[in-house]
């Protein structure tokens, strides 16, 4: 693999980090990839908890948060994060995941010395999961693409605020040690920091979906007279859209960081197939349909790490990156989505088969199509940024 990826601008003390997060996902993550304890709304807590004490006894826990409370760059955490994925628990293990990754990023980012010594401490050791709660029900007519339509509420009780309405799919809900809500007040959309469990969080249900990789599942959820201590809200009323966006942009990479470790394994794990696998008197790789197959492969995976790293590149220039991580998020899904596809035709009837992660794989990215914004919608949002720079570019 290490052929494969990129390493140039990329700092030796990050490479080493990958390199070292690769042989611990490989060696020994990969092994629990059959492991029973896993089920259609994630990993359970218990097979967590054996991976992360693997993952802090091989020094990789955490592995793009420095030991001094730094961050790598988004190059390095490129080069850290694909890796990472090279199996669906290398995230859970090394705590690289969804929604705990973008979780930590924001925190580290906005959020007060008391609120990070409460709540970040916990996160980056790995001892504490979160979630992410601002998309809403569609049959309530809340926030999904459109968060503008969020129909949470957020009201002033003396020094604390009451936080009333529905969420869905929010991710790792149950069994999370903390929340980040959004809700809505008189000045716009606000963020909390809340305890979980907590009585007025109410778990309706765990939905089923395509889906497996994150524990906990996707959750639906109300959430009934939340009463929040004031200090727990981060920023100012109003602010929250704007550390949505802090936080939606790198998020969206990492995703397509860990899906991309994903693909490049069940690549490989077709290509071994297609070399072993005889049909006609010569191995599969030998026919052109096959081989033309991972051949495509070779170069979606090669568009997608591209598209990453100048993505990358540009959230480490210092801009807010909306517009790039919203084209590399459409390429790369639609691209992972090809090669994943392709994985399993190669494969035929054992590609449809749980013995390999190649059936799981073209799963998690269907989805990934369509979480942190569909396809269609950052197109939509592209094409009006198109719209707005053409009319700023004409003559007065």
């Amino acid at each position: 693999m290490n052929k494969m990826l990129q390493r140039e601008g990329i700092s030796a003390r990050a490479l080493e980090i990958a390199d070292k997060v690769e042989a611990f996902v490989r060696e020994t993550v990969a092994p629990y990839e059959r492991d029973p304890r896993q089920g259609a709304h994630g990993p359970s807590e218990d097979l967590a908890n054996e991976l992360k004490a693997l993952a802090r006894a091989a020094g990789v826990m955490t592995p793009h948060i420095l030991e001094d409370g730094g961050h790598l760059t988004q190059r390095e955490t490129a080069a850290v994060l694909i890796r990472s994925g090279l199996s669906p628990l290398g995230p859970l293990a090394c705590h690289t995941c969804a929604p705990d990754e973008g979780n930590m990023f924001l925190l580290g980012k906005v959020a007060s010395p008391e609120l990070k010594e409460r709540f970040l401490t916990r996160m980056v050791d790995g001892s504490m999961r979160t979630a992410f709660f601002m998309t809403e029900p569609a049959e309530d007519g809340g926030a999904g693409s459109d968060p503008s339509m969020m129909l949470t509420t957020c009201k002033m009780d003396g020094n604390h605020w009451v936080v009333n309405g529905r969420k869905t799919y929010i991710t790792g809900a149950d069994g999370a040690g903390m929340g980040i809500i959004m809700a809505k007040s008189d000045d716009g959309a606000c963020m909390f920091l809340v305890d979980l469990p907590h009585p007025a969080i109410r778990i309706e249900r765990v939905l089923d979906t395509i889906d497996n990789s994150m524990p906990g599942g996707h959750a639906v959820i109300t959430i009934d007279n939340l009463r929040v201590p004031a200090d727990q809200m981060l920023g100012a009323s109003g602010e929250g859209f704007k550390y949505a966006q802090v936080r939606l942009a790198p998020a969206r990479l990492s995703h397509c960081m860990r899906w991309l470790g994903a693909c490049v394994r069940a690549h490989e794990i077709a290509t071994n197939y297609a070399n072993r696998r005889m049909a006609f008197g010569k191995p599969l790789i030998d026919h052109e349909g096959v081989g033309f197959m991972l051949a495509e492969n070779l170069m979606d995976l090669k568009q997608a790490e591209l598209m990453i790293y100048w993505c990358a590149d540009v959230l480490d220039s210092g801009a807010q990156g909306g517009a790039e991580s919203s084209m590399a998020k459409v390429a790369v899904s639609e691209a992972l989505m090809r090669v994943a596809d392709r994985c399993v035709q190669c494969m035929g009837g054992q590609g449809v088969t749980a013995d390999t992660i190649v059936e799981q794989v073209f799963r998690e990215i269907r989805a990934f199509r369509i979480y942190d914004g569909p396809t269609e919608v950052h197109k939509w949002s592209l094409a009006k940024k198109i719209k707005r720079d053409w009319k700023a570019a004409q003559p007065a």
